[in-house]
């Protein structure tokens, strides 16, 4: 017991005194999972609200698709960009293995079809006025579609959160394409792994304090969107 008590303290002494390496890692992490979040909104909002808009053949073998996507191990994605960014690979030659780039590329795509989804989710439990109300009044697809996206932006920005949410907790692909590179693409993630397998446990549980408190300020945000909502 008294071990844990003595690592917390650790912990919490190299957060107070904003240890430099703690916060590389941190900025490097928070940077690549938000740069991926935006990446995959910019895609995943307009693909939602379409498909959502729209009835057309194959619409429900997607919505499997995306339910499917939405559970896909990380490690899967890593193995599959590997492939594809590794030397002997279609796309060797733009260098992108063990870059931020990479890491920035499998995070977009592992949390594209979670916020599509939830894009999909929030278009369908709107008014199912307006739909009808927009179209009567001689809305074009576009106007109707930032119309929709401007009614449900509540729940839609609880999908990007959510997203975000899942990006900066990814370690399995993080690890395998950005190759932890002290001060290049080392995340709180894979430092966390690295960290504790070395036998630094402290700094492997100062940087799970800091994923918790973004683990909470995330559902925080959540909850406020919530109640926004109703």
């Amino acid at each position: 017991m008294e071990y844990f008590a003595d690592s917390f303290a650790a912990a919490f002494a190299l957060l107070l005194q904003l240890d430099p390496q703690i916060m590389r890692i941190i900025v490097t992490s928070v940077y690549i999972s938000l740069t991926a979040s935006v990446i995959a909104a910019l895609l995943a909002i307009p693909a939602g609200v379409a498909m959502a808009l729209n009835r057309f053949k194959g619409k429900a073998t997607i919505q499997h698709l995306l339910n499917t996507l939405m559970a896909m191990p990380t490690v899967v994605i890593g193995l599959l960009l590997y492939g594809l960014f590794s030397r002997a690979g279609p796309l060797g030659d733009w260098g992108l293995l063990y870059t931020p780039t990479a890491i920035i590329i499998a995070q977009a795509i592992l949390i594209f079809p979670i916020m599509m989804n939830l894009t999909v989710t929030a278009v369908n439990s709107a008014d199912p006025r307006l739909i009808p109300t927009l179209k009567s009044l001689g809305a074009r697809t576009l106007p109707m579609m930032l119309q929709v996206i401007r009614t449900t932006r509540f729940a839609i920005l609880a999908g990007v959160i959510t997203g975000f949410g899942r990006a900066i907790g990814e370690v399995g692909a993080a690890m395998m394409l950005g190759g932890n590179i002290e001060g290049f693409t080392r995340t709180m993630t894979t430092a966390i792994a690295l960290e504790t397998s070395k036998g630094e446990f402290e700094l492997g549980l100062a940087l799970g304090m800091v994923l918790l408190l973004i683990a909470f300020v995330l559902n925080f945000l959540l909850s406020i969107l919530n109640k926004a909502k109703s």
